[in-house]
């Protein structure tokens, strides 16, 4: 099968390609037309370097997933107009006027602000909650076991409250009708880099065969994130109780806020080793391999959806630009197919600096670039006829 360094990630209607030497972002306005963008990557880690190391690679590549993926989402929404269309709040418009800065910058940072309390919400705050709760239940009915919860046990306990409400939170979004939308332009995204590799013709019809599971997916990641991240607090925990004493002074508040501190920066760590499982089980068609990949597969069958032929052709534009990228950033409006001119012109634009992508590794929390060895009834044998990695 052949094999590229292109992944991608599904926006508001429509879907964003990126390679190594750029990102291209396709999306269809609602008179049909697409409005087509393409920056040039302004920095590239070299091969070798630091940044490019085994685990370290994984840091950067997450860091660098969460720093640009508003803004991907947000040139979407202005690429559709939908900028001009959404009232901005009281409260925003009174920050922009006090603090002198563009109303999009106090949009972004609002958005940004509400995702990290309903993110420390959910999966920080709530799984503690949680098992304080259950420690107050063992103290209300005498059962010592539960109210003296030994702090292995609790760990483990936060964890699996944290990957359960992660789960609720996935598939209670999915019962959204726009972010409905979002997941099937995420399963186009899927099936056009599979029908590539597969060496079909790139037609939404060929697409449309083709898995739309990915071993590599960001869906993948966010799992293995939290699985490794139980098995790593854990075992951390399981240390700091060898240490003489430590069953004493864990109780006492400002080691027990250390002792939180010290699990706060097992993140990057978390973060890194997520990153070379995910490489190495989608490089290996082994039966550990299999396994690691099942349950980021399986959530796949809520993050995506099958996607219809015009996304499907949104979704090939965008794989195309970035395929044979043009030697400058532009901005590109294809009329509708009812309106369509013989020669569309193209204006040039230099956009916003581009997302830093490494020569040989896309981030993490995008899409991957290999095509799927795990396929639904009808898709493209060659799809799932072995492995491929980027």
């Amino acid at each position: 099968m052949k094999q590229c360094t292109i992944g991608g990630q599904a926006v508001m209607e429509g879907v964003m390609m990126r390679s190594p030497a750029g990102m291209a972002i396709v999306v269809r306005r609602p008179d049909g037309s697409l409005a087509k963008e393409y920056t040039k990557t302004r920095k590239r880690f070299k091969k070798g370097s630091f940044p490019t190391w085994p685990f370290v690679r994984g840091i950067y590549a997450f860091v660098d997933s969460l720093t640009s993926g508003m803004d991907i989402v947000s040139r979407s929404a202005e690429m559709l107009g939908e900028e001009e269309e959404e009232e901005p709040s009281k409260f925003e418009k009174w920050l922009s006027d006090t603090l002198h800065v563009p109303m999009m910058k106090v949009v972004k940072v609002v958005a940004i602000v509400l995702a990290v309390i309903l993110a420390l919400g959910l999966f920080v705050f709530l799984p503690i909650g949680l098992v304080q709760g259950l420690e107050a239940l063992g103290r209300l009915f005498g059962w010592d076991w539960l109210a003296n919860m030994n702090l292995s046990v609790s760990t483990i306990l936060q964890g699996l409250f944290r990957l359960a409400a992660f789960l609720l939170y996935l598939w209670g979004i999915s019962r959204v009708k726009e972010i409905g939308r979002v997941f099937m332009y995420h399963g186009a995204e899927h099936k056009t880099i599979a029908c590539y590799e597969s060496e079909f013709e790139l037609t939404p019809e060929n697409a449309k065969k083709c898995s739309r599971f990915h071993p590599r997916c960001g869906t993948n990641y966010l799992f293995l994130v939290m699985a490794i991240s139980i098995l790593l607090t854990t075992v951390f925990t399981a240390l700091m109780n060898l240490i003489p004493g430590f069953v004493d002074w864990q109780s006492v508040g400002v080691n027990r806020f250390l002792f939180r501190v010290a699990r706060i920066l097992l993140i990057p760590l978390i973060a890194g080793v997520s990153y070379e499982v995910l490489k190495a089980a989608a490089a290996s068609d082994g039966i550990v391999a299999r396994i690691v990949r099942a349950p980021g597969l399986a959530l796949q069958r809520l993050t995506t959806r099958e996607p219809d032929l015009d996304m499907l052709e949104v979704a090939i534009e965008s794989f195309k630009l970035v395929l044979n990228p043009p030697d400058h950033d532009l901005v590109f409006t294809e009329p509708a197919a009812a309106e369509k001119a013989e020669e569309p012109a193209f204006a040039e634009t230099i956009g916003d600096p581009a997302p830093v992508e490494t020569e040989d590794d896309a981030a993490p929390a995008e899409e991957s670039t290999e095509a799927s060895e795990e396929s639904e009834p009808g898709d493209c044998e060659a799809a799932n006829a072995g492995d491929s990695d980027e």
